[in-house]
């Protein structure tokens, strides 16, 4: 920033403080990371983006509604795309764990934007809370920062990775049409099932979680902004929230709108909620397509056996040539997290006492970790595992012929009870199903051929 000091003097309404000489944040900023040395979480870059499509949108608003002049709002609106850029980068500081509103970290983007401008326009023009923060309060900016964040997040990251894994399984399920296998249910012998139905399953889980996913963006483009600090939009013009929210739109490329009750808006967090759950949603599906892939790819030898996945790295420190399923590991603690995340984020919802939840910035904390940690793991999963499955065809034939189950096929000619006998006896004698009807002399060999066809069991 131009001086060789180490440190500048701030002030507030609390009086001076020291600032970093280097840095563009303010007294508020300082204070606060003076204040919540605690952990070592930060607000999460996304949300510091969704801050400055926020202030450029608002400060555009003001404008339009005559409260702003057009220099001001141009240097906000130029030091916010900076930001955006990155350029920026090492001057948001603070902890999740500070004031639950949010409000430090909207007065870090305040200083920020108003230090940076001032520096671009050579002169002292913009008051943090004057002019960056103009018709706004903290109470409305951290909640629709968290709304931008998750909305951008979920389209541009997340439902991409989940398009290209369903994808994925969908060739999976193509390619493997006409290998019949057995089922399982209860972790026991079930009756025949196509390989390809199988992998349609857990398809079909992930267009589902996709189409849940979807359900929920629609709470989550409401923009609680203009509702400032208890939601009758105290200090902002009339219009403001229709006008940001429609800048806000303009400069995101998503299709935000103000939410119509601003005093829902401030106090509930029920669309984060409602969000996560679907994230949570697609979490326990991708547990349990990691742990089926996991079975059928047990042994080598001494498992199951009836898929190979691709052997990525050593999988033992002691025992050479052992390769793990570690894609799918990683996978199962990905939900696991996740699992954990919507309960935090449960927690949060139900503390919305009065006109405001205080507990934002945990709450945006776990979503977009979540949001991350799932896009993260599919890609993963399908590069690394998904493309490479292959079934292994002489397995799956000698276990489908071996499973006592194919006993079913028998039931509408030999009825039930006497099916049960027969897997009974074939289990107890070591011997096929057909060996074991002929030795009770249920069917004759001509009658369980004629019937006996597991492949078209399906």
């Amino acid at each position: 920033m131009g001086s060789n000091e180490k440190w500048r003097l701030e002030r507030d309404s609390m009086g001076e403080i020291k600032v970093p000489a280097d840095k563009y944040w303010g007294a508020q900023t300082e204070r606060s990371l003076e204040n919540f040395r605690i952990g070592t979480e930060k607000i999460p870059a996304e949300v510091i983006a969704a801050f400055a499509y926020l202030k450029k949108s608002a400060a555009q608003a003001n404008q339009a509604l005559g409260h702003l002049d057009a220099k001001r709002c141009q240097v906000i609106g130029q030091a916010c795309d900076e930001i955006l850029a990155g350029k920026l980068a090492g001057n948001y500081p603070l902890a999740v764990w500070q004031t639950g509103s949010g409000t430090q970290s909207n007065m870090n983007l305040n200083e920020v934007i108003a230090h940076r401008g001032n520096e671009l326009a050579g002169e002292a023009l913009l008051h943090p809370n004057d002019h960056v923060n103009m018709s706004q309060s903290s109470n409305d900016t951290f909640p629709t920062a968290m709304h931008i964040a998750a909305v951008l997040k979920l389209q541009d990251h997340l439902l991409p990775a989940l398009d290209q894994l369903a994808a994925a399984f969908a060739q999976l399920e193509k390619d493997n049409q006409g290998i019949v296998t057995t089922g399982r249910t209860h972790l026991q012998d079930a009756v025949p099932i196509a390989f390809s139905q199988e992998i349609s399953g857990w398809r079909t889980m992930l267009e589902r979680n996709k189409a849940e996913i979807q359900n929920a963006l629609p709470g989550l483009l409401e923009l609680a902004l203009g509702g400032t600090a208890v939601g009758t939009g105290l200090n902002a013009p009339e219009g403001f929230d229709t006008k940001a929210a429609a800048y806000i739109a303009e400069n995101t490329g998503h299709p935000f709108v103000t939410a119509p009750n601003k005093f829902h808006a401030l106090t509930s967090l029920d669309d984060m909620v409602y969000a996560h759950g679907a994230l949570k949603a697609l979490a326990a599906n991708l547990m349990k397509i990691a742990n089926d892939v996991r079975w059928l790819a047990s042994g080598p030898r001494d498992g199951l056996g009836e898929i190979t996945i691709p052997a990525n790295e050593p999988g033992s420190s002691i025992m050479p040539g052992k390769v793990n399923p570690t894609q799918c590991e990683a996978v199962t603690m990905v939900a696991v997290q996740v699992m954990g995340n919507d309960a935090a984020i449960g927690f949060a919802a139900s503390q919305g006492n009065f006109q405001l939840n205080v507990f934002l910035p945990v709450t945006i904390y776990n979503f977009l970790q979540s949001v991350q940690l799932l896009t993260d793991v599919m890609v993963s999963f399908r590069k690394n595992c998904v493309i490479g499955i292959k079934a292994n065809r002489e397995k799956m034939a000698y276990n489908l012929h071996h499973s006592l189950m194919l006993v079913t096929a028998l039931s509408p000619y030999i009825g039930y009870d006497r099916c049960a006998v027969v897997a009974k006896q074939a289990f107890k004698d070591n011997i096929s199903l057909k060996e074991a009807v002929l030795k009770l002399g249920y069917m004759k060999e001509e009658e369980f051929d004629k019937v006996f066809h597991p492949e078209e069991m399906v």
